[in-house]
């Protein structure tokens, strides 16, 4: 197990990443640094106890009392490896019919647990394992407790073949909008072709649709009574729990649950392979891709915590090698990354790079080939591993703030003991890690990336018993009372130069994050060339006069430290995370690349090419492409918003692009008089204000008066419109359909919020419920209130298969309009809606990404942090009437506009059935045919 992630091949993210080597010049240097930041590493204790119930249930307990919050997270010794040829995809089909409701609550799952405020609150299958977690207020935690004890132990009854129906079809739609993506099919494709025949890992984690297709309720029931008994299960208590308090709680309500049966599991079967074997996949996609990938030692040996560090050093980053060969200097790809894949039996070795238009793809392998080589006979440098260990333990920190969720505490401990049979295994790997050389990395990769044996162990099973059952299945737990939120005190001041700082202290891990808000945005590029303002924020990452861009990125790693520049459409931000024992550093570097952006004419012109690519990308995402078409539809021409959402203007608006636009937009936009810092960590007033003024005080604004953006008067469509986007052979049809609404800052912003909840913004909203959950035909439909500084999209989104898109439009605008007519907001609505984004409120800001996000938003309204604390009154105060009113004034389906993106071939004609308004076609462009 990794410290800084735990990869699926369901949810690799493609980002783009890189490299370079020390010269022999720099070693000297680089190993003083590296040899410094070393001593600096940060330990994480994570305390916890474990005791194992009659039944063989192990649980696990970890204490931390800084939000009165509770993280439960149980995991099943369960995944798609443990199911055989012809029954694939069951262990993920469970998954979702585990929130479908249970003997003693035949319901949503997600109801209680709304109105109680939990939050981080999911489901997840892999390939070794099935989990279910949310962090609910301590007053919630037996509810919590017996809704997950209900489905260990009172599940099949409430199983019926109506559920299976249903939920095979959910499970279905989200193949297809996996399936439907660029790149959708790769990883499937690539289970079958690298494992052999029979193994567990050469089928893809969602399984096919034919197996999907044949699941009985017989079956289902089976694979249950297979899998889900006590003692393949591990629950974790993180948060305001003690041991005591769990020791009585876990006998209550899970005591009585059967063991299960006994189980037979693999240990080990790695599968490395001999020779090369070679393939070409066609697919809708806009840039060739090569993946090259090795089968490699299993999870939780040394050999794979190596290869872990030495992707990074390969394949990960601005300072891996591959991004410095294939993207930096010979610019022949736009992206290039790589992970290592841990399971359980077995890992695998990924490095994945786009060509560039016109490359070969021969080329880029073989310089993949160069590099791999090169390493298994040099090795990594000295500093190019410390490098890489001090990054990896700054991510595990980070993770390590949070008690649940995907990283945080609980899920480290159950990974522990689930894979492992240890909750504590992180110390392990962070030993592995601090043990790697040079050396044994090289070795590693020699052993693994140059060019087997099954083991069964019988043992007999643990004379496991139950309890008397003492939990009463007739009825729910109260939720006791609920907390009230407790934020920090906000301290302000300002610096000489005229920048607001605004300070909250949170002194749990050893972490500041900081984030300076500038009025600017995509509006500021209204009358100019759309994309500049995300253009220009882009260039202060890629070097100021005194780094270049390889320097900076090198520098930032060492640090532990993340800094990011971007754009939104009201503001521009330079955002910065950095370990305490890194801040004066990080400071020097964040106003170096604030106050002297080199902008470089290669570096614009390397980016300029990447940039075209994701552009490009975007369109090709239905998704990505509808919001780069739809706001211009809605603002029309003249409006500061008529601009694709994704900030990344157009192929021509970049391609003319000069270095004198973006240093004449930095000049007039990037100032401290149109600016805010806002800090949440470790550090206080006295503390930070010097090193403040130190490095920001020379930061000042130009004589010239604050520029302002330029807001014309929009007026709201009158009829309905519907434009089409085709997508040929694509298996879902996108439906997303918008109008005009109120700004961010409208009076009754959180009667809006409510009343959009309640349609279509949450899980058991209207219309997921009815398009999700009731017909099967989509993996998930909402609605949104876009709302910016000057006005907003009110928005209904919903990929849907292909031969129920007619159908899908119908109930979109059946929900719209018996939301204003026969059908209005509800009280249970809306008391369920005031109950969860009540109830979670005292968990809501565990993070400093949370608080800080909250405080920004807070400030950028003019607000205060009372203002902020009062929210939940403001909820609670408000009344049925006022959704309804609010939804009449707000809604208007009879005016909306349709953009639907889907194989036009087999759809458009039953479109234009339906006589919604004009219906006008689109190239990807967005220009009408």
């Amino acid at each position: 197990m990794r410290l800084s992630k735990t990869l699926t091949a369901m949810a690799v993210a493609t980002v783009l990443l890189g490299g370079c080597q020390a010269t022999a010049q720099q070693a000297s240097a680089n190993n003083a640094v590296t040899a410094q930041q070393q001593q600096n590493l940060p330990d994480v204790d994570i305390s916890y106890e474990t005791f194992t119930l009659d039944n063989g249930l192990t649980v696990v307990v970890h204490e931390d009392r800084k939000a009165p919050i509770v993280a439960v997270n149980v995991w099943y010794g369960v995944g798609s490896k443990d199911e055989s040829e012809g029954q694939t995809g069951f262990a993920h089909l469970f998954e979702h019919l585990m929130f479908n409701g249970t003997e003693n609550y035949d319901d949503e799952y997600f109801g209680p647990f709304e109105r109680a405020g939990a939050t981080d609150m999911n489901g997840t299958t892999n390939s070794d394992r099935t989990n279910y977690f949310q962090n609910v207020p301590t007053p919630a935690l037996d509810m919590a407790l017996w809704m997950e004890s209900d489905r260990m132990g009172h599940l099949l009854g409430a199983v019926t073949q109506e559920k299976l129906d249903e939920q095979r079809g959910v499970v279905q739609n989200e193949k297809r909008q996996g399936e439907a993506q660029p790149y959708g099919r790769v990883f499937g494709f690539l289970a079958e072709q690298t494992f052999p025949e029979g193994h567990p890992y050469s089928w893809s984690v969602i399984g096919s649709m034919e197996d999907l297709n044949a699941a009985s309720l017989d079956d289902v029931h089976q694979w249950f009574n297979d899998y889900y008994g006590a003692a393949n299960a591990v629950v974790v208590l993180a948060g305001d729990i003690d041991v005591e308090t769990a020791k009585q709680k876990m006998n209550k309500y899970f005591g009585d649950i059967e063991a299960g049966k006994p189980l037979k599991k693999l240990n080990s079967w790695v599968a490395k392979r001999e020779g090369t074997k070679r393939a070409t996949m066609e697919d809708n996609v806009p840039a060739a891709r090569l993946y090259k990938l090795w089968n490699t030692a299993e999870m939780g040996t040394a050999d794979s915590d190596y290869l872990g560090l030495l992707v990074d050093i390969l394949a990960s980053g601005k300072n891996s090698r591959l991004y410095q060969r294939l993207v930096y200097d010979e610019q022949i790809a736009s992206m290039v990354s790589g992970f290592n894949y841990e399971r359980v039996l077995a890992g695998q070795f990924f490095i994945i790079a786009d060509a560039k238009p016109g490359v070969d793809m021969d080329r880029i392998e073989a310089i993949i080939d160069e590099e791999v080589a090169k390493i298994i006979a040099e090795g990594p440098t000295a500093e190019e591993l410390e490098r890489t260990k001090f990054s990896t333990v700054a991510g595990f920190v980070r993770g390590a703030e949070r008690i649940g969720g995907f990283g945080g505490k609980s899920d480290i401990l159950a990974a522990g003991e689930v894979y492992h049979g240890d909750p504590g295994y992180y110390e392990q790997s962070m030993e592995h890690l601090k043990a790697a050389t040079p050396a044994k990395v090289q070795a590693a990769a020699e052993r693994w990336l140059s060019d087997g044996a099954f083991v069964l162990n019988v043992v007999p099973q643990p004379n496991y018993t139950t309890i008397a059952a003492q939990a009463d299945r007739s009825e729910l737990p109260e939720v006791g009372e609920l907390p009230q939120l407790e934020l920090p005190e906000l301290t302000t001041f300002t610096l000489s130069n005229g920048l607001e700082v605004a300070l909250a202290e949170r002194h749990d891990v050893p972490t500041v994050q900081m984030r300076l808000v500038i009025d600017s945005g995509y509006a500021s590029d209204f009358g100019g060339k759309v994309g500049t303002a995300s253009y220009t924020m882009s260039m202060l990452r890629e070097g100021t006069t005194s780094r270049d861009s390889l320097e900076l990125s090198k520098e930032l790693e060492s640090l532990g430290t993340n800094l990011y520049a971007s754009a939104s459409l009201d503001n521009s931000t330079v955002s910065m995370d950095t370990l305490v024992t890194s801040l004066v550093p990080s400071l020097d570097i964040m106003a170096d690349v604030l106050m002297n952006p080199a902008f470089s004419e290669e570096e614009i012109e390397r980016k300029r090419g990447l940039w075209i690519e994701s552009i490009k990308k975007e369109k090709a995402q239905p998704t990505s492409q509808a919001f780069r078409v739809l706001p211009q539809l809605i603002f029309g021409d003249n409006h500061a918003y008529s601009v694709p959402f994704t900030g990344s203007g157009t192929e021509a608006s970049i391609n003319s692009l000069t270095r004198a636009d973006l240093v004449e937009h930095a000049e007039t936009w990037l100032r401290p008089d149109i600016s805010r810092l806002v800090i949440v960590g470790a550090t206080t007033e006295a503390e930070i204000k010097p090193l403040l003024e130190q490095y920001l005080g020379e930061w000042t604004s130009p004589a010239t008066a604050a520029p302002e953006k330029q807001f014309t008067a929009v007026e709201p469509q009158q009829e309905a419109r519907v434009y089409l986007i085709d997508q040929p052979g694509t298996p879902q049809s996108t439906i997303i359909a918008g109008h005009l609404a109120p700004s961010s800052n409208a009076d009754n912003a959180e009667a809006i919020d409510v009343m959009n909840t309640i349609l279509g913004g949450s899980f058991t909203s209207r219309l997921n419920m009815n398009l999700r959950e009731d017909k099967g035909w989509s993996y998930g439909a909402r609605s949104s209130w876009y709302a910016a500084d000057e006005a907003g999209m009110m928005l209904a989104t919903a990929p849907v298969q292909t031969d129920k898109t007619k159908e899908s439009i119908q109930e979109i605008l059946k929900e719209f309009e018996g939301y204003l007519g026969g059908n209005p907001a509800t009280d249970e609505e809306l008391e369920k809606v005031i109950s969860n984004k009540t109830a979670k409120l005292p968990g809501a800001y565990e993070t400093k990404a949370a608080l800080l996000g909250s405080i920004v938003n807070t400030l950028e309204k003019g607000k205060d942090m009372t203002w902020l604390e009062n929210y939940g009154q403001r909820i609670r105060s408000l009344e049925v009437e006022t959704i309804r009113g609010t939804a009449d004034d707000v809604l208007r389906p009879n005016a909306l506009t349709w953009v639907i993106i889907g194989d036009l071939s087999l759809i458009e004609d039953e479109v234009r059935s339906l006589n919604l308004g004009t219906v006008t076609k689109l190239d990807s462009n967005g220009n009408p045919l």
